[in-house]
């Protein structure tokens, strides 16, 4: 089946995206800081967002958990574009390239509070031909009803379809439901990889 459809993850593959790049400059104390991102403001609180609570609430409730860090938890959000390091160049500048040849989408779990700040200040998302964001569908990945509703929303067959994506449980549920797949990782050649799947990706766009 011939591939018509390229997705990306956009967190670790298109955007570089660490919340520390903002509380190192929050914190005197590394050691600190690597407490608060792992028992304040961890991983799992922040997947809430994603998952479509709002920040507000998150905030509120976190802030009487921990009111030693109330500014700090605020400033999660008021700051938060303070968390992104830039785009992934490499992977990015793909998307010119691809675009006469597939169709581009993405699929990402991501606040939709915060979502619409990235995509207002890097261009080549307004390049794709779709996005689903998990906060706005209160679905993360790797429920495998968030990929349905992507193939529905744009009328997408799995086997004609590649998925991009750095953790592996979002790449087994994407193998599941019959994609093909990149699991990248910053050792991982993207433009390679996608290439050994017989990717037509336009070389004069790219020099």
């Amino acid at each position: 089946m011939a591939i018509k459809n390229i997705i990306f993850d956009f967190g670790g593959v298109l955007i570089d995206w660490n919340p520390e790049y903002l509380f190192r400059k929050v914190f005197d104390d590394e050691n600190e800081m690597h407490f608060f991102l792992k028992e304040v403001c961890s991983s799992e609180w922040n997947l809430k967002q994603d998952e479509g609570r709002t920040f507000e609430e998150a905030i509120r409730l976190l802030s009487e958990e921990h009111p030693q860090y109330k500014d700090e938890i605020a400033q999660y959000f008021s700051r938060w574009l303070e968390t992104v390091g830039g785009d992934i160049a490499e992977n990015s500048s793909l998307i010119e390239a691809l675009k006469p040849n597939y169709r581009l989408f993405g699929l990402t779990n991501w606040s939709a509070e915060t979502f619409p700040l990235a995509y207002r200040k890097y261009p080549f998302f307004k390049a794709l031909d779709g996005i689903v964001v998990s906060g706005e569908e209160k679905l993360i990945k790797p429920d495998h009803r968030i990929y349905q509703r992507l193939l529905e929303r744009y009328d997408l067959i799995p086997g004609e379809s590649v998925f991009i994506d750095d953790s592996k449980p979002n790449i087994d549920a994407a193998l599941e439901l019959g994609f093909k797949v990149v699991h990248y990782s910053e050792q991982v050649n993207l433009k390679e990889e996608l290439v050994k799947l017989g990717i037509q990706i336009d070389q004069t766009i790219l020099s």
